[in-house]
């Protein structure tokens, strides 16, 4: 399970209504490379691919992949509004190490 708490929700729900084209939710996966191993990727999808785990939490949808969701079991996203920047964290039980710009990890 993928875990959005509300400020991470209030975000998405933001972009979905500002999105230009029909948004079914948000897909969130799992790339190899970043300085760590893996990266974080996430972005707005229209629909839920044949394989993907649909989570629906508070009416937000978000795609996970296969590959993805054995790595990102038990992740908490946030999203943070600071004077460094604003954006998502990650807290992932499933990462050994993680690099300094909390966008990858290993």
């Amino acid at each position: 399970m993928i875990n959005l708490t509300p400020s991470a929700l209030n975000a998405v729900r933001s972009a979905i209504a500002g999105a230009a084209s029909p948004t079914g939710g948000l897909r969130i996966s799992v790339d190899a490379g970043g300085c760590a191993g893996y990266k974080y990727m996430m972005g707005l999808a229209g629909e839920a691919g044949p394989e993907d785990t649909v989570i629906d939490q508070d009416g937000v949808k978000v795609f996970v992949d296969t590959k993805s969701h054995e790595l990102l079991d038990g992740t908490t996203i946030d999203f943070v509004v600071a004077l460094e920047g604003s954006g998502f964290t990650f807290d992932n039980p499933n990462a050994r190490s993680a690099c300094g710009c909390g966008k990858s990890f290993g």
